[in-house]
């Protein structure tokens, strides 16, 4: 593995003693809705980690791991539990420069230390979930047990609700 941030990841799950798979996949089809069309994985199998900072100075940040079928909710939930006033996603530069990770990789495993990991319930239900790997070119498949290991990690009761279908 030549990407130095797809290795400090993978040494992440490793560490963590937990069952995982990798999955290399097209860089272009990182984005959860195609990925799914395109290897044939369900969304409700998909989870998203989404990094969301309070609007303070300095800001605050959580990283939230959602299914594909759920929406986060980042100004009820999130903001109550972090004790903010405001909160917002954090943009893609924010995210990049904070995890070293661009959308469509992200991932719990290899963040930072002092990045809390807030996971919704409905993750934990799930046999298996396909997630970030650090890059777009790389998913990880893992029971969400190996997730939920994780010393930074916290399961939330409705941290997203389901989507509205469209």
């Amino acid at each position: 593995m030549s990407d130095p941030v797809e290795q400090r990841v993978i040494d992440s799950v490793s560490v963590s003693g937990g069952a995982f798979e990798l999955f290399e996949c097209d860089s272009n089809l990182a984005d959860t809705a195609a990925f799914c069309d395109a290897y044939g994985f369900e969304p409700a199998d998909s989870a998203n980690t989404i990094i969301v900072a309070t609007k303070e100075d300095p800001p605050r940040f959580v990283a939230c791991v959602v299914l594909a079928t759920h929406r986060l909710d980042v100004n009820g939930a999130v903001r109550r539990r972090l004790g903010a006033k405001k909160v917002s996603f954090a943009p893609a530069e924010m995210t990049s420069e904070l995890t070293g990770m661009i959308m469509g990789g992200v991932t719990p495993f290899g963040l930072p230390a002092g990045i809390p990991v807030w996971v919704d319930s409905a993750v934990v239900d799930r046999e298996r979930i396909i997630m970030g790997g650090g890059s777009r070119a790389l998913k990880l498949l893992l029971p969400p047990k190996t997730l939920i290991d994780l010393d930074a990690v916290e399961v939330v009761e409705q941290l997203a609700r389901p989507a509205e279908p469209t």
